[in-house]
């Protein structure tokens, strides 16, 4: 996947900022997929001193990863680029669906689309008339990335998970863990979520990307099982778009 990104710094490298927010935006799709795909429901409101054990969390959450087959929900993305210190807000709606199919539909403040199938992985430039194309096999590298987006990702198998600290929840009561990939050479750097404390969703992903870049993504109308269909995660560039193939 290296060589995908360094395509759009070689491409367009007298834009600085807008190469970087192409590139954090692919980074960021799967440094979030664990994290989006975990949805659980848990009763009441847990006090500090009563938080339990981290492991009695992560096997909720993994039940509920296994029986999920699709989400969809809308995001807000905070991303600040590092090397020129200015931050972006971005918005629009995300879908999953298993194995390996996921949709971002970027809506504001610019159109972009990131479309990834089991055998396609299409990154949609519509100002710029341009749609970028890589076999999926080549985006799907990581065999933790693999065995979540195939639904056999086992948590505790491919990930380090504790509560954040210094706080362990948010001033709503939420609980706040971090995610350590245990994997070697993994892209994913470790990834702190924002769990609903009642119904266990995820309402916001904070993580740092491979490039320095800090990134905060919140969640809102968040609905599983949907019946997606595998056409939505197709792709077919409009007449007048220029098509560029990845190695």
């Amino acid at each position: 996947m290296t060589s995908f990104f360094n395509f759009f710094y070689k491409k367009i490298s007298k834009k600085k900022f807008k190469v970087n927010e192409i590139v954090t935006a692919i980074e960021a799709r799967f440094s979030l997929i664990a994290a989006l795909l975990l949805i659980v429901s848990l009763p009441g409101i847990v006090l500090a001193e009563e938080l339990p054990p981290v492991d009695d969390i992560v096997q909720k959450l993994q039940h509920t990863y296994e029986k999920m087959e699709d989400f969809k929900a809308n995001f807000l993305q905070e991303t600040t680029v590092k090397s020129i210190k200015k931050t972006e807000i971005e918005e629009g709606s995300v879908f999953f669906k298993n194995p390996k199919n996921m949709l971002w539909n970027y809506t504001k403040p610019r159109a972009k689309k990131l479309v990834i199938n089991p055998r396609i992985t299409w990154l949609y430039l519509p100002q710029e008339k341009a749609a970028y194309r890589q076999k999926s096999e080549n985006i799907f590298r990581s065999k933790t990335l693999i065995n979540f987006l195939s639904g056999l990702g086992k948590l505790k198998d491919d990930f380090a998970i504790t509560y954040a600290e210094p706080k362990a929840l948010d001033k709503n009561g939420n609980y706040l863990l971090l995610l350590t990939p245990l994997e070697k050479n993994t892209i994913l750097n470790p990834i702190q979520i924002t769990a609903d404390k009642s119904k266990f969703y995820i309402l916001q992903v904070n993580f740092d990307d491979v490039l320095g870049n800090s990134t905060s993504v919140k969640f809102s109308n968040i609905f599983i099982n949907n019946g997606l269909t595998d056409k939505m995660f197709q792709f077919q560039p409009p007449a007048g778009v220029s098509v560029f193939d990845m190695p």
